[in-house]
């Protein structure tokens, strides 16, 4: 099994909440993750690529697998910060 995911990673619980709500009011998950995410693949987006298991932190990955594609994790605390994750396909 593989997934394919976009994530947002910040390091302040006030500014996830934050971006949160602002895709809940339906602003668009690549625009926020390009002004907002300390991670390198911002300027894709957020969009991570496929992987599969074992190629990402655990908390990532299982946040991942029980995601429907197309849906947003609430926030997922792991070593490297507070990621939002959007689950973007699994073959």
């Amino acid at each position: 099994m593989e997934w394919r995911a976009s994530h947002i990673l910040v390091k302040d619980s006030s500014l996830a909440n934050k971006i949160i709500k602002d895709l809940k009011e339906g602003k668009k998950f690549s625009d926020l993750a390009k002004e907002f995410s300390t991670c390198p693949s911002k300027s894709k987006g957020g969009d991570l690529g496929w992987f599969g298991p074992g190629q990402m932190v655990k908390e990532f990955e299982e946040s991942v697998k029980k995601q429907s594609s197309g849906s947003i994790s609430r926030v997922v605390r792991t070593k490297f910060g507070l990621h939002i994750i959007k689950k973007t396909g699994q073959r």
